[in-house]
């Protein structure tokens, strides 16, 4: 027991190296419960607003079946539609940061698929874009529309819990000498896009913000496209 109190008096400063990654690992998995209490409430007033729906068509007098199926088949596709639209705002959420490389060097794991949360948004997104229906109009059947709501549910959790840590821990995994690199890069982009600038420095700022992000962030073709845009048009690639 000495000995134990021993190391503790002489090593307590390891508690605090220890306790910041503990903070950040509790901190994202209550925000992705807190998440998914958020979706399994909604999912629920789903649920309800459903059987009210059919609570009140069987209490109609018209009773004709033709007016039921209609009914039914407008009401869902107006769910499928809400899905879509929300499939869609994760979609160009994700997208803000894919064709910005302002964003991928502010926050560089959401552009990294080794990261364990960025890769679980990955998995849920491919999950929702396969369980997609050609349309909100598309006649599915009650578990194709279970399968796709949930994917979809599942691909904006799974996408505001990464962005939530991406923010949190922005560039800490690089080194210094890394980090000193992204900021010579995040102020070299701004004098690429800068219009007040001449061509001759916009081009130039922008080969030396790809040379300070070899190796470090992986610019996707959409993003060097779009930042060429903005740079010059006559930039050769």
């Amino acid at each position: 027991m000495e000995a134990i109190l021993g190391f503790i008096g002489s090593y307590w400063w390891l508690g605090f190296i220890v306790a910041g990654p503990i903070v950040g690992i509790v901190g994202s998995a209550r925000g992705w419960w807190e998440k998914q209490e958020e979706l399994s409430h909604r999912r629920k007033l789903e649920i309800i607003e459903a059987k009210a729906r059919a609570k009140a068509i069987s209490g109609s007098e018209d009773l004709d079946p033709e007016r039921i199926a209609h009914a039914d088949a407008a009401d869902r596709s107006a769910r499928v539609q809400r899905l879509m639209d929300t499939h869609d705002d994760v979609a160009r959420r994700w997208l803000d940061y894919e064709l910005d490389p302002a964003k991928l060097i502010a926050f560089p794991t959401m552009s990294d698929g080794r990261e364990p949360l960025t890769a679980a948004f990955l998995r849920a997104k491919k999950a929702a874009d396969s369980a997609r229906p050609s349309s909100a109009k598309a006649r599915i059947d009650a578990e194709a529309y279970a399968e796709y709501r949930d994917a979809v549910h599942d691909c904006e959790a799974a996408f505001d819990v990464a962005e939530q840590e991406a923010r949190r821990v922005r560039d800490t995994g690089f080194t210094e000498s890394e980090r000193q690199r992204l900021s010579r890069a995040q102020q070299l982009l701004k004098v690429a896009v800068d219009q007040s600038a001449t061509a001759d420095e916009r081009q130039l700022a922008y080969r030396r913000v790809r040379d300070e992000l070899d190796g470090l962030i992986v610019l996707s073709e959409a993003a060097v496209v779009n930042l060429e845009k903005k740079v010059a048009p006559e930039i050769e690639r």
